[in-house]
């Protein structure tokens, strides 16, 4: 049913590094675009980075280029986000999902939720002094 597990958040200073991981349970991770997308107190969810299922093709949300990177080990039926320099307003839980891109480029066009797919329990990151 399209189920992925996120791990890896926790509390950092500003300034520090995360990685986080988000693994398929029952399915072939491969096969499938992910995204991750956060949601902070108050605010809609939104997408954060996507990537392909063929040529590792990414995509970043304006606010988090040159910070994070999505990467993905298909032996390990893993994506990951790599978070450097982390700031406060990066302060949210942490989702990932299955997408199905309309397009290229852009978040928008590139990290729509499959339909098929649904919302796990996320993993919190808190960056903060």
């Amino acid at each position: 049913q399209l189920q992925l597990v996120e791990s890896g958040g926790g509390l950092v200073q500003p300034g520090g590094s995360l990685k986080l991981s988000c693994k398929a349970s029952g399915f072939t991770l491969g096969y499938y675009a992910i995204g991750w997308f956060r949601q902070a107190p108050g605010k809609e969810r939104g997408a954060v980075s996507c990537i392909s299922s063929n040529d590792g093709t990414t995509t970043y949300a304006d606010s988090v280029k040159g910070r994070f990177t999505i990467s993905r080990d298909n032996a390990k039926n893993t994506v990951y986000l790599q978070m450097d320099s982390l700031k406060p307003e990066d302060t949210a839980v942490y989702y990932c999902a299955v997408v199905s891109p309309n397009g290229w480029k852009t978040v928008q066009t590139m990290c729509v939720v499959a339909s098929a797919a649904s919302w796990g329990q996320g993993t919190q990151v808190t960056v903060s002094s």
